[in-house]
């Protein structure tokens, strides 16, 4: 009986154009190339068309780039790879408007506020200067603005915190829903409605003065809803299973919330308490209701009229002259850059109190 043998040693003919074999791959300088070519088009077709703002040139110049980019790929790989290439650009063309933006403020704000900006700005207050006065300072608008944020920030940030545990660890039923629709309501109401209301029931009804604490108040009522939609999404993501092991030990649960649960999800929470600080440091209408505004220094919050950053920003930009304009742009540089330290502080304090994990 004879056996047929066949030949099972690899061939070595090269492979077939156009198999799966075969791939093309687009050159890395070439998505370079495109967007240098797409700027350079932006450009001469905003100077032939008489565009005035390089916005519209840059934007042009981002769709074309976009559209090289798509024909490129389809040409040298496949329209499969174009899809996933043109993706790719998009969310890049994406990050560029954001981040232009921002960067066209800052970049204004520290070119006309810098100007101003030195030791005996920030040390004095605004006391007998006129608008047409040059010198004055923003020294009472800042200790405004620490004293109203810093008694707002004491009190919505330990509800604020507590509530979303609450809503995490322990919400379940009718109290529950109704506090997470609350929250919800909250987070829209304008900054004005608040300030209303404090006006309402803390000045017209209790009879307590315009002051400092006062806008702190409806501050509050700003941070809180933040304050605990940050948190309740930083305790969810927690894995269940550290709660599980610590339970297991038989640690009580607040133990467990206290040392495992809230060391864990930190970082998120001081990001989440930082931004509702930033957005409550830039608020003008609850201080234009109930500071009143003031160009002297009021170290006491409970007591008489202060002043603070947004609020004399919008004093020196309602007087009209050119010196005014000028301390206007520096406070807002002031305000940018208190922000700015704020963010930095909570980053370092999160790392700082991150949880180690061994190698």
């Amino acid at each position: 009986m004879s056996h047929t043998m066949t030949d099972q040693r690899p061939t070595t003919d090269p492979p077939v154009p156009g198999s799966v074999f075969t791939h093309r791959r687009m050159p890395r300088w070439a998505p370079a190339a495109i967007a240098v070519i797409a700027v350079a088009l932006g450009v001469a077709i905003g100077l032939a068309f008489d565009l005035s703002s390089h916005v519209q040139w840059g934007l042009i110049a981002l769709a074309l780039f976009v559209l090289g980019t798509y024909v490129t790929t389809a040409l040298l790989e496949d329209r499969r790879q174009a899809k996933d290439r043109v993706a790719t650009s998009l969310v890049w063309a994406c990050f560029v408007l954001a981040v232009v933006p921002l960067y066209s403020l800052v970049e204004t704000t520290f070119a006309k506020g810098v100007k101003d900006l030195d030791g005996r700005f920030l040390t004095h207050s605004m006391a007998g200067v006129l608008a047409t006065d040059e010198g004055g300072g923003v020294y009472h608008a800042i200790i405004g603005t620490l004293e109203q944020v810093g008694l707002a920030s004491l009190i919505a940030v330990p509800i604020g915190v507590l509530t979303a545990i609450y809503l995490v660890e322990y919400g379940r039923g009718k109290l529950a829903l109704a506090v997470t629709f609350f929250v919800d309501v909250m987070t829209g109401i304008p900054s004005i409605v608040s300030g209303l209301f404090i006006l309402a029931f803390w000045i017209l009804v209790l009879g307590f003065s315009y002051s400092g604490f006062a806008g702190s108040l409806a501050l509050v009522i700003l941070m809180i809803p933040v304050v605990v939609r940050s948190t309740e999404e930083m305790l969810k993501l927690v894995p269940n299973e550290l709660r599980e092991a610590s339970l297991a030990l038989g640690v009580p649960k607040w133990r467990t919330i206290l040392k495992v649960v809230l060391p864990t999800a930190l970082g998120g929470i001081t990001t989440g308490i930082m931004l509702a600080v930033a957005r409550i440091a830039g608020e003008t209408a609850p201080v234009l209701l109930l500071v009143f505004g003031n160009p002297m220094i009021n170290n006491d919050p409970f007591n008489g009229a202060q002043s603070s950053l947004p609020f004399y920003i919008y004093e020196q930009y309602l007087l009209g002259t050119d010196q005014a304009y000028s301390r206007a742009w520096s406070a807002a540089l002031v305000l940018i850059a208190f922000v700015m330290i704020l963010n930095l502080v909570a980053r370092g304090i999160a790392r700082w109190k991150a949880p180690k994990t061994g190698r």
